[in-house]
């Protein structure tokens, strides 16, 4: 008898733990339910995956669930992979945009750019890359270093100044 009290407090307790936990699930945004659902599935996903031919997670699911790991308190939503892998993963991440976002050099120039610096180089011989990347922020509001425009004027006339 006792034991059937025991058994029916148990499950008293795990259903009052279950109403606390879906009061609290009402007061999160909805935007953080659906990141830790959609980051539960695609571990579940992985778990079944698993079962059937072990293999090593991919580059995109490992971005994704570092992404959506932001979204939510994912500590608690852990199953398959441990918590420094997750901040490994997050950390790689983070070096991959930072890798992408600090590379070195300038974004080309448009294409109807250069064709008008190679086409006022031919019609003006005598202006050297200086002046006509000084035309070029007069008249037109471009500005353009004089190594710019000396990268993208013609070869011959180039040897032609300079001689």
């Amino acid at each position: 008898m006792i034991a059937i009290v025991i058994a029916f407090l148990q499950i008293i307790a795990r259903l009052l733990a279950d109403l606390v936990g879906l009061i609290a699930l009402s007061v999160r945004p909805r935007r953080s339910i659906e990141a830790e659902n959609l980051f539960l599935r695609r571990e579940l996903a992985l778990f079944k995956e698993r079962g059937i031919r072990p293999r090593r997670v991919d580059a995109a699911t490992r971005l994704s669930l570092a992404f959506l790991s932001r979204l939510f308190d994912w500590r608690d939503a852990l199953v398959v992979v441990r918590p420094e892998t997750m901040i490994r993963w997050h950390r790689a991440g983070w070096r991959l945009f930072w890798r992408f976002k600090s590379r070195s050099g300038h974004p080309r120039i448009p294409v109807e750019c250069r064709q008008l610096i190679r086409c006022m180089a031919m019609e003006n011989p005598l202006w050297g890359e200086e002046r006509i990347a000084n035309e070029l922020l007069l008249k037109l509001g471009l500005r353009v270093s004089p190594r710019t425009v000396r990268k993208y004027m013609p070869k011959r006339l180039l040897r032609c100044l300079r001689t």
